[in-house]
């Protein structure tokens, strides 16, 4: 996958685009969002709706099925077969290596990078009593819970941001974690209680983010997403991706990263977590001056490598 930002010259559009998207509905509301800009520049956009495997499996947890790829990979057969012209990502989502082929020509401008705390009795993570149970399958969300409460239950919780709430409604559990960006996207930021501070809850790599996918070939597509393209996200989470694919690249590994910016200084933090709580957290952090994709990405490498190191050692 390239590093370089996509050419400023220009590329003579398609009359019309699909993209691909998968039928949920944060799926569906982050794919007319790009679909509402990309006709802004005066093209016709249509969607194509797929079910994937990551959205019918949804009695075991994404690291024992899988992966993030099982969200995207019948998007990307989409792209291969002519079907669609680019797919829209939440960026956390995405592997942290495309299939040869691929490229994420797009990321936008950063959400809410940040975890809330969703209950209907308790207004934090802290007020539950002790031995309630949480709901989240994220690796990364339970050693990190398990770190601030190691005397709750932590449980599997699959499925659409709508099919969580609704689990939870039910009363299977005391309160969930979920992303704060899928949740105010849809108009349900009344829903959460209290949103997680980073100190708290460092979030995952390219959490809030949307990233768009074409395939490499398609000058043409990238050169209409340009203007849509935000370059502090894309550098922040190039480098947390960075620490990602240092550390395995995979939701099987219990790994936070994210980078903040002061002025053209990019700080980095990463947390590593033992989901069973047998060792501590681990964090490591690094900043850099950052102008390019690449500079970003050599600071993931730094900050990456660091962890591994305390990881194994």
């Amino acid at each position: 996958m390239s590093t370089s930002l996509p050419s400023s010259s220009p590329v003579a559009a398609a009359a019309a685009l699909t993209i691909a998207t998968r039928e949920s509905r944060l799926a569906l509301w982050q794919a007319r969002h790009v679909q509402a800009l990309l006709q802004q520049q005066g093209l016709g956009v249509e969607l194509l709706g797929m079910t994937t495997q990551g959205d019918q499996i949804l009695d075991r947890t994404l690291s024992k099925v899988g992966g993030k790829g099982l969200f995207v990979k019948e998007l990307e057969v989409a792209l291969q077969e002519g079907r669609a012209d680019l797919a829209v990502h939440s960026l956390k989502d995405v592997p942290m290596e495309l299939p040869e082929g691929f490229a994420l020509a797009c990321v936008m401008e950063r959400e809410d990078p940040r975890d809330a705390w969703v209950s209907n009795q308790y207004a934090s993570v802290f007020d539950v009593p002790a031995g309630g149970v949480v709901g989240t399958s994220s690796l990364r969300r339970v050693a990190l819970l398990r770190a601030l409460r190691p005397d709750l239950r932590y449980e599997p919780l699959r499925g659409n941001l709508d099919t969580r709430l609704g689990k939870l409604d039910k009363g299977q559990y005391d309160g969930i974690v979920l992303a704060a960006a899928g949740l105010k996207r849809l108009g349900l930021a009344e829903r959460i209680r209290a949103v997680m501070e980073p100190e708290q809850m460092l979030p995952a790599a390219g959490q809030g983010a949307l990233g768009i996918e074409i395939c490499q070939h398609r000058s043409d597509v990238q050169a209409v997403l340009q203007p849509l393209a935000h370059l502090p996200t894309w550098m922040a989470v190039a480098a947390e991706r960075t620490v990602s694919r240092v550390m395995g690249g995979s939701c099987s590994v219990p790994l936070a990263a994210y980078a903040v910016w002061q002025g053209t200084t990019l700080h980095l933090r990463a947390a590593w977590g033992d989901t069973e709580g047998q060792r501590p957290l681990l964090h490591v952090q690094g900043q850099a001056t950052v102008q390019t994709l690449e500079q970003a990405i050599a600071l993931g490498q730094a900050v990456g490598q660091d962890l591994r190191a305390c990881v194994s050692s």
